[in-house]
């Protein structure tokens, strides 16, 4: 049986070489418009591979967010695997935005779609969510572990509709009792890495806007995919304060702040670099 390098391990090594930022690739109709670009397949297409080409050779992740592709049906699903192999073969670690979450052998079939090595969309990781019951992501946990790859697992999200979910109570008596829903999932992604070395590959969706996160135990051993630099509030300067002691562990996201800067590839790049910097320089500064 074919052994595989573990994601966590490829992750951390990618963000000690080329920082630890993370690209979002989320093709919008207004973002095609504002590149002058139309908002169809060869827009989609164009988008894709000038963002790609520009940063997928100097920054550690790209997350495409398949919705934007998927509306396009079969022939935008093309473009996205065209994509998510031409950025690997770049270097990027691809990180697929899809927030999957069910059960049993449709929870296996998701994970099968994007884990499965030899998979079209095949990515080094994929988001998914845990309110079915953080159990319900069992075929996920055991595909990617035998394929390498890894998970961000939605915790402490940066939409303001999060709370009502991710700030509830849990009632009862047993383990966990009195431990909120997001609290919860970040015990369960501590317990997937525990003893994996130098990072593991079970990772936690926890927003760069949320403020003071100390009342938390971010300390997972795993990456924290942070979205909300940029167009969303939060800058660089924020991490430290937000993520604590965890911080050399968040890999920061960001979209529309690179993204506005095209079509213009090396205002792109510029744009990547600048933000590279700055998230290194705080993350240094700790």
């Amino acid at each position: 049986m074919t052994s595989y390098e573990p994601f966590g391990a490829r992750l951390r090594r990618a963000m000690d070489e080329r920082g630890p930022l993370c690209v979002g690739i989320d093709p919008h109709a207004s973002l095609l418009a504002d590149w002058g670009l139309n908002d169809d397949v060869s827009g989609l297409e164009r988008f894709s591979r000038t963002v790609v080409e520009a940063v997928a050779g100097r920054v550690a992740v790209l997350k495409p967010q398949s919705a934007f592709f998927e509306r396009f049906g079969s022939r935008g699903v093309a473009v996205l695997e065209a994509m998510v192999q031409e950025a690997r073969a770049a270097g990027a670690l691809v990180v697929m935005d899809a927030k999957r979450g069910d059960i049993g052998s449709t929870m296996a079939a998701y994970a099968e779609a994007f884990l499965r090595r030899d998979a079209p969309l095949f990515s080094d990781a994929l988001t998914v969510s845990p309110y079915l019951g953080y159990g319900s992501l069992r075929p996920a946990v055991e595909l990617a572990r035998g394929s390498g790859a890894g998970l961000f697992v939605l915790a402490l999200t940066s939409n303001p509709e999060g709370g009502e979910v991710q700030h509830a109570v849990r009632a009862g008596d047993g383990e966990g009792a009195g431990r909120n829903v997001g609290a919860t999932v970040l015990a369960h992604l501590a317990a997937e890495n525990a003893g994996e070395d130098p990072l593991g590959s079970f990772g936690a969706v926890v927003g760069a806007t949320l403020g003071d996160l100390s009342s938390y135990d971010l300390a997972i051993n795993g990456p924290l995919l942070a979205p909300g630099i940029g167009a969303q509030g939060a800058t660089p300067a924020d991490l430290p304060r937000v993520f604590g002691a965890a911080v050399r562990d968040v890999v920061p996201n960001v979209s529309r702040g690179v993204l506005r800067h095209g079509p213009d590839a090396g205002a792109l790049r510029r744009a990547a670099d600048r933000f590279a910097e700055e998230v290194r320089a705080a993350v240094t500064a700790s």
